[in-house]
């Protein structure tokens, strides 16, 4: 059996107008598809598509569904194969397994939680709307800000009462469970107190596609330093942060029938947006997005805008992570609001029309603006300018449709004042590199990690484990072992003593008896160990052609991946200089933070052994004294990375 959570992998996946043009040819036709149905024959055409139901539909033979169901019925498969069809064509991993009580159990809670998040919306609009406090804070505060009813009730917006525990007691005398409650993130149980998270705050439901409440963002009202601005809803079976952007259960046909999605960041901005007669927009929620949601959205339309108030720090943040977004074949385009504005405010200050000319009269193409605002930071710096171009051409070179690429490469050749041939060069050059890893693609990087005995929801967190700075130190050691780090010269004898990085790596590492968790990873530091006990340097040929396919396969990986500087080493200005030149600052960093996690991973044990110990009070007091050696050792660790531990 496929378990469930692949399979809505795959929905989430699966782009109806994508799957079905492998075998119809499709033409817009209003806000659907219209075509040629391949079930039965006909010459005027009567197969629609919907991209904002994802559904498809033939009004000739009757034939409908979705588009597993259209795989299963062109390709005669079954459902499980069709997903398997759909999975490897969006390559997503399937893992058979027969279904056991427990997973029977979990289908039940993963209903039982939607079942108590739809009770929440409706308790929280009430609140709102009919309660005494939510009437005289919550609605008061929306209209101070001038929402209007309307816009309100059309994205469930509620009011959680500001008593620790009201919405949990009426949850429970309803008779809602507690324990799913606490599941579906409403509630948290400590030590047998259970109390509402959400005190005291709006509410803003987030929906999935088909508009089922999934999770929640609360925002605090009343001015407390102490309390976060906004608190949302914790992973959880059925809420999974990644896969959702908010507004995409009102804006879905919108976004269809515009052919465009906007893009901002907060709640508030989605809902001015809607007040403004602008309905095609969704929010990130200040998350950077995530291939999933870009899929999400191209589900409906290949062409984003994203809106940015006048931050230039914030804007060149964001962008950063743009490329993502062009990679998915996406047209981006970007909108900057005058400074100090946010969709929110911005909106409420111009009419329908104004607001929307504004929106049409300043979108920049994302290629055009990114070059813009990086030739404004590098200004005349020959360096900085080498390193926009580099920056511009990794963007170039994400996007699929070759057509596309050549015409960015002629504009920026114009804006950049370089060769046209340079930039295209960099560009193929690049690809090329990508086709190479795609060619010998090791598994991602979650999968390296040593296989594990528990379920998926009890392995380790990211914090929790030093997967990420064992590779880096193992990227540093294959690239630049032989690399000399320091040279020091003994005054009296005149003897010079060279350490190079793979000295200076090996040494941090064996010195504190430290050793890799991953077992791959230990095989590979095990053989650049023993090589250099014998006076020879295990690089990047000897990795990358080595026998042991598994070792061969990492070492390209590691070798080709497009690593910044920021992965682990950041914070210390602009940058002109290349990796290698700075080797005397990555190398010590990146020891110092694959120290500091294995400090992070000695802490969880010695926190796991002192439950155990209970009442044990000597050995308690044994390991609270070790507790607090390994926090006076993570600060000394933290001072050194001058407060950069960053993964």
């Amino acid at each position: 059996m496929i378990d469930h959570s692949t399979i809505e992998r795959i929905f989430d996946a699966a782009q109806i107008t994508e799957v079905v043009s492998e075998f119809v040819s499709l033409k817009r036709r209003g806000v659907n598809m219209l075509g040629l149905c391949p079930f039965h024959n006909e010459k005027t055409p009567s197969f629609t598509v919907s991209p904002a139901k994802g559904i498809f539909k033939c009004f000739g033979c009757g034939k409908g569904g979705n588009a597993v169901n259209f795989i299963m019925e062109h390709e005669h498969l079954s459902y499980p194969e069709a997903l398997r069809w759909l999975a490897k064509k969006y390559h997503i991993e399937v893992e058979e397994k027969e279904v056991t009580p427990e997973e029977i159990a979990k289908q039940n809670e993963r209903e039982s939680m939607l079942v108590v998040t739809q009770y929440a919306s409706r308790q929280f609009a009430e609140n709102l709307f009919h309660g005494h406090e939510g009437m005289a804070l919550g609605l008061s505060y929306f209209r101070e800000r001038g929402f209007a009813d309307a816009v309100l009730r059309k994205f469930e917006v509620g009011y959680c009462n500001e008593k620790r525990d009201d919405f949990t007691q009426k949850a429970i005398a309803a008779g809602y469970r507690s324990e799913y409650l606490v599941a579906s993130g409403l509630t948290i149980d400590r030590e047998g107190y259970l109390f509402d998270r959400f005190a005291g705050r709006i509410m803003f439901p987030i929906h999935s596609l088909s508009g089922q409440v999934l999770g929640f963002g609360g925002r605090i009202i009343k001015t407390d330093p102490k309390a976060a601005k906004y608190v949302n809803t914790p992973e959880t079976e059925i809420y999974h942060k990644s896969r959702i952007v908010y507004g995409i259960f009102q804006a879905r046909q919108a976004i269809t029938r515009e052919d465009r999605c906007y893009l901002v960041e907060g709640y508030t901005d989605v809902l001015s947006m809607h007040e403004s007669g602008v309905e095609n927009v969704v929010a990130s929620s200040g998350t950077a997005l995530t291939q999933e949601q870009i899929r999400l959205i191209k589900r409906f339309t290949p062409n984003i805008t994203m809106l940015y108030d006048g931050d230039p720090a914030g804007v060149k943040a964001s962008v950063r992570g743009t490329d993502m977004v062009l990679e998915e074949g996406m047209n981006v385009r970007i909108v900057m609001l005058p400074e100090g504005e946010d969709p929110d405010s911005f909106s409420k200050k111009s009419s329908e029309e104004e607001f929307r000319r504004y929106l049409k009269d300043n979108e920049t193409d994302f290629i055009r603006f990114k070059t813009r605002l990086l030739l404004d930071e590098a200004q005349s710096d020959p360096v900085r300018r080498a390193n926009l171009v580099r920056e511009v051409v990794r963007s170039i070179a994400v996007i699929p449709d070759q057509i596309t690429r050549t015409v960015y490469v002629k504009e920026c050749s114009m804006q950049l004042s370089m060769p046209e041939e340079v930039i295209l060069d960099e560009v193929l050059k690049l690809r090329k590199q990508q086709s190479f890893r795609d060619r010998n693609a090791w598994p991602v990087q979650d999968a390296l990690v040593s296989p594990q005995t528990t379920a998926p929801g009890q392995q380790k967190k990211k914090e929790e484990t030093s997967h990420y700075s064992e590779q880096e130190l193992l990227r540093l050691l294959i690239r630049y072992g032989s690399v000399v780090l320091s040279r020091l010269t003994d005054k009296e004898t005149g003897t010079e003593t060279i350490t190079t990085v793979a000295d200076y790596i090996i040494s941090q590492i064996t010195e504190d008896e430290l050793e890799f968790e991953n077992p791959l990873f230990a095989s590979i530091f095990s053989e650049i160990k023993f090589n250099a006990s014998q006076g020879l340097v295990a690089g990047e040929r000897h990795f990358v052609h080595h026998p042991e396919p598994s070792i061969s396969a990492i070492a390209v990986d590691m070798l080709t991946e497009q690593y910044t500087l920021s992965r682990i080493w950041s914070s210390r200005g602009a940058y002109v200089e290349t990796e290698d030149m700075k080797l005397r600052d990555i190398v010590p960093d990146a020891v110092l933070k694959f120290k500091s996690d294995k400090i992070k991973i000695m802490q969880k044990e010695l926190r796991r052994a002192m439950t155990e110990a209970g009442d044990d009070d000597e050995k308690v007091s044994t390991l609270q004294e070790r507790y607090k050696a390994m926090t006076s050792l993570q600060k000394k660790i933290s001072t050194g990375l001058g407060g950069r531990i960053v993964l």
